[in-house]
């Protein structure tokens, strides 16, 4: 079996980060392990703090796995603070996984702030030159360019430009763009367009979180990187296809929907 390594923060309500993550790894047949990062006190009507682990704590969390476990593919999620930018950077580069997928989360979907403006240079100048991936959405691109994007144009010339900083790739999710959601994926040389629908469902907790573990999900059990991001779009589309009304606010994705419908444990299935 495959396994995978989250570093991101814990959420309490279970629908994104490090939960998020593991249980992605779960649905997609790999063997997830976690480093948390930060711990936040969060529900599905959003972020209502945030406590960042000490740098030595998250350290030694990356060298009990590492020392030990193989790990086929990392995923790293929220870090909001500077200090652990740079062990997490210095780690890496020392363990040297395979594949490393960069989520840069810098706000929850209420606007809380997820990644210290005083750590936004470090995340630039020591993680992301170590991505394999990179999967920011329109607004983190917007900040890792410093300009606002309008276009699909100008979206293609940020991805270059995020390449040009030294990301092996990147996959700019385009939901935020006015019509057809269009992700745009850039491997430095050639560019591919991944289309979709927008899909009428508000519980979409963790969708950010859950693609870029997906990704590593796939990448991990052999696929190219198309392959993996097309896979992954899918399993993230049927997870908001039947998301999970929790809550009074937006809910999470059902991360185990194909697994609950083939066990017949569905209620519609009932």
């Amino acid at each position: 079996m495959k396994r995978c390594l989250t570093i991101a923060g814990s959420d309490s309500s279970g629908g994104a980060g490090i939960q998020a993550d593991l249980k992605t790894f779960s649905a997609l047949g790999t063997f997830g392990m976690s480093v948390v990062t930060s711990v936040t006190a969060q529900n599905t009507l959003g972020v209502q703090s945030v406590y960042d682990l000490p740098p030595d704590v998250v350290a030694a969390q990356m060298d009990a796995v590492f020392s030990d476990i193989a790990v086929d593919a990392v995923k790293i999620g929220m870090v909001s603070a500077e200090d652990t930018i740079g062990v997490i950077a210095e780690k890496m580069r020392y363990y040297r996984p395979e594949y490393l997928i960069i989520d840069p989360v810098m706000v929850s979907k209420n606007g809380c702030p997820l990644l210290k403006s005083s750590a936004v240079k470090a995340l630039k100048e020591q993680l992301l030159p170590l991505a394999w991936i990179l999967t920011p959405n329109l607004e983190e691109a917007q900040v890792l360019v410093d300009r606002e994007l309008r276009s699909a144009e100008e979206v293609r010339k940020a991805a270059a430009e995020i390449c040009a900083m030294g990301a092996r790739s990147v996959l700019i999710k385009g939901g935020h763009l006015e019509g057809e959601p269009i992700d745009t994926f850039f491997d430095g040389e050639k560019w591919t367009v991944f289309h979709g629908t927008r899909l009428k469902n508000k519980n979409t907790h963790g969708t950010g979180c859950t693609l870029s573990s997906a990704i590593a999900a796939y990448l991990a059990r052999g696929l190219d990187c198309e392959e993996s991001i097309r896979q992954a779009k899918g399993y993230v589309a049927t997870g908001i296809l039947h998301g999970i009304e929790l809550g009074h606010g937006i809910g999470p994705t059902h991360h185990f929907y194909d697994l609950y419908r083939k066990a017949g444990l569905l209620e519609e299935d009932a």
